[in-house]
């Protein structure tokens, strides 16, 4: 019989991938999201008793916690939204997960960093958060290690992927290597990208090997927005768009970024289940796509 799990953020970029790979390896998924539509159980994670409710009627095994607010600038804008929700939301998660006896799987970001390490980030780094998003992240974090021994906490970097999902970094720079002749990207910080299908793949195995703890899921390779413009005009054959580096002074947004958001699978490969693809490889394949 088929293992029961449960997945909020259902119609999220990363539930797009993680979904599908989940019942091609053997399970029965409950999807869940905010936003409900054909196939998706409408449902809130900040709504404790009626996410209970979910739970308890589709009885899962583990609870794939994806739903978050990932919009960093609104999380600086309205950091009462982006506390409730990333880490009240993930605390109830927690919470059912604990008075069911569940696992619990929660996605977290590279944004819990300072960004002042040179190099990657390693599981044992200390978190010191400087942005809205990367602290409630964290107490999100910080609840789950809390209230639970049966859990797994998978950070993710830059995201990549979600097809017509996508509203992130590389589906806007596609539309703008579209439209424009010149674009301006910024070359001042770094990070790991991290393609969805790579990345799922990534919290099955994690899953599948029943090692509970922390862990950083990234694809392979440091660089910054400027190399991934250039390699996305690359392989869309966009040679005739002018990409002009420039400091992140060019575009002020609300929300402090760390200077370095750069992660390594340190504990992924103590366990041997580094599978990860330069980033470059996993670019080239979501683009075919897109």
């Amino acid at each position: 019989m088929a293992k029961k799990v449960l997945v909020t953020g259902a119609n999220g970029m990363l539930a797009d991938a993680l979904c599908p790979l989940l019942r091609k390896a053997g399970y029965d998924v409950a999807a869940t999201d905010i936003n409900g539509d054909s196939g998706i159980i409408k449902s809130d994670i900040r709504q404790v008793n009626s996410m209970l409710s979910v739970v308890k009627e589709h009885r899962p095994e583990i609870i794939f916690h994806l739903a978050a607010e990932t919009d960093v600038d609104k999380c600086e804008l309205q950091p009462e939204h982006a506390y409730n929700t990333n880490w009240q939301g993930t605390e109830n998660i927690a919470t059912i997960c604990k008075e069911l006896d569940l696992t619990m799987v929660y996605i977290s970001t590279g944004a819990v960093f300072d960004g002042g390490k040179e190099g990657g980030y390693i599981e044992t780094d200390k978190p010191d958060p400087i942005s809205i998003y990367g602290m409630s992240k964290l107490k999100g974090e910080e609840a789950v290690r809390s209230l639970l021994s049966k859990y797994y906490i998978v950070r993710a970097g830059w995201m990549i992927g979600g097809h017509n999902k996508d509203k992130k970094f590389v589906w806007k720079i596609v539309q703008l290597l579209n439209s424009k002749p010149e674009i301006s990207v910024v070359t001042d910080k770094t990070g790991s990208p991290t393609f969805t299908s790579d990345f799922s793949r990534g919290i099955v195995d994690i899953v599948g090997s029943g090692k509970y703890g922390l862990y950083h899921c990234v694809n392979k390779g440091i660089c910054t927005r400027y190399d991934i413009a250039v390699k996305i005009a690359e392989f869309l054959g966009k040679k005739e768009v002018v990409i002009k580096p420039v400091t992140s002074d060019a575009f002020p947004l609300p929300a402090p970024r760390g200077k370095s958001e750069a992660m390594l699978n340190h504990n992924l490969s103590k366990l041997g289940l580094d599978k990860a693809r330069p980033w470059q490889e996993a670019l080239k394949e979501y683009l075919k796509n897109i």
